[in-house]
C-alpha cells in the first residue's frame, strides 16, 4: 500500500482498465487487444519528450496559430504540431506542444488544463508516448481517460487517476462499525416499546395495589362495622333489660300499694 500511486509509473493495459489497478482478468475486448498489441513509438516524432505537452479535446477549427498564441503565455514554444487526418486534412482535435524550458512545461501543465480555447474546454497532460514505459495508444485499446458512455475508460492518468485499492482490514472494521451502528439503532427503536411496556407494568402494579388497598379497607370497615353492631346490640339488650327490670319493680310497688 506504501507504493500505491494514483498515476501509472509503467503502462499496463490490464491495470489501466481497472479503476483501482487490481483487475486480474480483462473486462472488455479492447483491454485484451491492448494486452496483445506490440507498439513502437513513431521514430519521425522529434523534440524532447520531457518538454512536450499533449493537448486534447480541441475545437475542430482550432489551428496551430491559435495554440501558439494561447500557450505562449506560459513560456516560449519551440514547436507546435496539430495532428491531422492524412486523407482529409481535418484536425483530429489533439496536438503536441514543445517548450524550450522545463518550468514553462510545468506552468502550462498546472494552469492550462481545463482552459477554454475557442469555446472548447481543453485537456492538458504530459506526453506519454515516449516517457511512459509500455505505452499503448487508444487506437490499440490502451490510452488513458475516456468517457463513461463509451464503456472503455482507462485509468492511471491525470484525467482518471487510480482509486486507492480496497483494504480488507478496513472493510472488516467498517462491517463491525456498521454492526454496532445497527445494534444502536435497533436499541433506539426498541426503547419506545420497552418504555411503553414498563409504563403498562407500572399501571398494572398500581391497579393491583389499589385493589388490595380497597380490599383491606373494606375488610377492615366490615370488621369495625361488625364490632360496632355487636356492641350496639349488647347495649340495646342491657338498656332493655334495665328498663324491663325497672318497669317490673314499679309494677310490683304499685300492686303492693293497692293491696294495702
Amino acid at each position: 500500500m506504501s507504493e500505491w500511486s494514483p498515476k501509472a509509473r509503467v503502462y499496463d493495459p490490464l491495470k489501466a482498465g481497472s479503476i483501482d489497478g487490481t483487475d486480474l482478468e480483462p473486462h472488455d475486448r479492447a483491454v485484451w487487444r491492448a494486452m496483445n498489441a506490440r507498439y513502437k513509438s513513431n521514430k519521425g516524432v522529434t523534440g524532447d519528450p520531457h518538454l512536450t505537452l499533449f493537448v486534447a479535446r480541441l475545437n475542430p477549427l482550432t489551428t496551430e496559430e491559435t495554440l501558439q498564441e494561447a500557450f505562449s503565455a506560459f513560456g516560449e514554444l519551440r514547436r507546435v504540431r496539430l495532428v491531422r487526418d492524412h486523407v482529409t486534412g481535418c484536425s483530429k482535435r489533439y496536438a503536441f506542444l514543445e517548450f524550450k524550458e522545463e518550468r514553462s512545461v510545468r506552468r502550462a501543465w498546472r494552469d492550462a488544463n481545463h482552459m477554454v480555447i475557442e469555446q472548447q474546454e481543453i485537456f492538458v497532460e504530459l506526453e506519454q508516448q515516449r516517457t511512459l514505459p509500455g505505452w499503448i495508444p487508444r487506437r490499440l485499446g490502451g490510452g488513458q481517460g475516456g468517457k463513461k458512455e463509451s464503456g472503455q475508460l482507462r485509468f492511471g492518468g491525470r484525467d482518471r487517476p487510480f482509486r486507492k485499492p480496497f483494504n480488507i482490514s478496513n472493510a472488516m472494521w467498517r462491517e463491525e462499525e456498521d454492526e454496532r451502528f445497527r445494534r444502536r439503532r435497533n436499541d433506539r427503536e426498541e426503547e419506545p416499546s420497552r418504555a411503553g411496556r414498563e409504563r403498562e407494568l407500572h399501571k398494572e402494579r398500581r391497579e393491583d395495589e389499589r385493589r388490595s388497598d380497597r380490599g383491606s379497607y373494606r375488610k377492615e370497615e366490615r370488621g369495625s362495622n361488625r364490632d360496632y353492631r355487636k356492641e350496639e346490640r349488647r347495649n340495646d339488650r342491657g338498656d332493655y333489660r334495665k328498663e324491663e327490670r325497672g318497669n317490673d319493680r314499679d309494677y310490683r310497688r304499685a300492686r303492693e300499694e293497692q293491696r294495702r
